[in-house]
């Protein structure tokens, strides 16, 4: 599954004496991978103040801004109490299924363990499941296995004590391959279920 890349800031209203910070600051941190968006910081009174780098930050006091850098170590002392507070990331998985079945093939239950063991780490989880197929048989047909399948890992996940309140599910039939092929055609990496944990 597919997410939109994200923007990590951290704000505070802080005396930061550590590193010479002055109370209203904003930081912007990098995604996992070092990705870094943007954001306009609009004070009071003076110029707006472009933060696109990572750890690029601004700070101030009487309504105006200034940019500055700080390091990851800074921010990590700075903030460790909103960084402690953010949530777990979401995380996804896929599982791949024998053909005409709601049976996992034999690689894909090391990663049903770890979906299980995903939802387990979190105070709280939301779990989404959605049930794929090839295009091997009758769109209707197809629609009920998707279901079938997601159904089966939501009374599996049930079983191994996951409430069954946290999880949704649903079938998307063939229309949503990862490998696009004609008819008919079967495509293991098409006959999946994946699971989305936030």
């Amino acid at each position: 599954m597919r997410h939109a890349r994200s923007l990590i800031v951290l704000c505070g209203l802080l005396l930061l004496s550590a590193c010479g910070l002055k109370p209203d600051v904003v930081v912007v941190l990098p995604e996992d991978g070092g990705k870094v968006g943007a954001v306009v910081v609009h004070p009071r009174s003076g110029p707006a103040t472009v933060l696109d780098k990572p750890y690029a930050a601004a700070h101030g006091a009487s309504g105006r801004m200034e940019a500055v850098t700080v390091d990851q170590a800074e921010v990590g002392t700075i903030f460790a109490a909103a960084l402690a507070a953010r949530p777990v990331p979401p995380r996804s998985f896929t599982l791949y299924f024998r053909e005409g079945s709601d049976e996992l093939v034999l690689s894909s239950k090391p990663v049903f363990d770890a979906v299980f063991a995903e939802i387990a780490r979190r105070k709280i989880a939301d779990v989404v499941v959605i049930g794929h197929t090839d295009r091997v048989g009758l769109l209707v047909e197809n629609d009920k296995l998707a279901l079938k399948r997601a159904v089966a890992m939501k009374e599996t996940l049930i079983k191994r004590g996951i409430a069954a309140e946290t999880i949704a599910v649903a079938g998307r039939g063939e229309r949503e391959p990862v490998v696009a092929t004609a008819d008919e055609v079967s495509e293991p990496k098409n006959r999946r279920v994946e699971i989305s944990v936030r």
